[in-house]
């Protein structure tokens, strides 16, 4: 269920948001919890440091079924369900959409695209932590 204005208990999802974009932005190599707010993304001594925390977002209305959005600005019929955060100021986060990546060689699944966006929180009502991993040209 959604919340709403008036609910100050309603945050969960914008402090996880807040969480990951810190964890992005400092891009720490400790090993931690499997869960979305854990307190360093992959990576080590033997690989790549990770960069992304790659995430879905299910909104309130389409409840089970991820959000998506295109992979370009102009609208090419090709979407994606995952996301990295970019911005978390207040309850307003702004997201940049990630694309599969066309490299079936690379070791990194997805690449970053030109299309960013931003949503209120309170439309949030689930969000799914992928596998941390490393997005080129961030």
């Amino acid at each position: 269920m959604c919340c709403n204005k008036n609910n100050d208990e309603c945050n969960c999802i914008t402090e996880i948001l807040k969480v990951i974009n810190v964890l992005q932005t400092n891009a720490c190599p400790d090993g931690c919890l499997a869960s979305c707010d854990r307190p360093a993304l992959g990576g080590g001594t033997n690989c790549v440091i990770c960069n992304t925390r790659p995430i879905m977002l299910y909104t309130c209305g389409t409840g089970s079924v991820p959000f998506a959005l295109p992979t370009t600005k102009t609208s090419d019929g090709i979407t994606s369900s995952v996301f990295r955060v970019e911005k978390v100021d207040n309850n307003c986060c702004t997201f940049r959409v990630l694309a599969n990546n066309p490299d079936e060689t690379s070791l990194y699944p997805y690449v970053a695209t030109d299309s960013i966006f931003t949503m209120d929180c309170d439309c949030l009502c689930a969000i799914r932590c992928l596998n941390d991993t490393y997005v080129e040209c961030l």
